[in-house]
């Protein structure tokens, strides 16, 4: 039974690295969300960090519609990236991981 537990430290150090590996490689995945007809486009990262917000003059002339979008086109671009970011950390931890019966993998 312990035999294998060696075995199956190194699989679960590899499954980190795997994991390591995958947040680092999502920092140059980016997520384009663009509202008021490409008015506003904001980029992030798949971990979720803003690396650009571009928003064409004629929203600024009202802060409370700017501010609509900016929350709508945010949360969209949040809601892509973490989709992004959960299944490429899930598939990254799941192909580093030793076969446990009933670990649900």
């Amino acid at each position: 039974m312990f035999g294998d537990l060696g075995g199956m430290m190194s699989k679960l150090k590899e499954a980190q690295q795997k994991v390591e590996e995958t947040k680092t490689r999502l920092n140059s995945v980016l997520v384009d969300e663009v509202a008021a007809d490409g008015k506003l486009k904001i980029t992030l990262t798949a971990n979720r960090e803003i690396k650009s917000i571009s928003i064409d003059e004629t929203l600024l002339n009202d802060a409370e519609e700017l501010e609509d979008y900016l929350i709508i086109a945010l949360n969209k671009a949040i809601e892509k990236a973490s989709d992004i970011n959960e299944s490429e950390l899930a598939a990254a931890a799941k192909s580093g991981m030793p076969n446990i019966p009933g670990m649900g993998f």
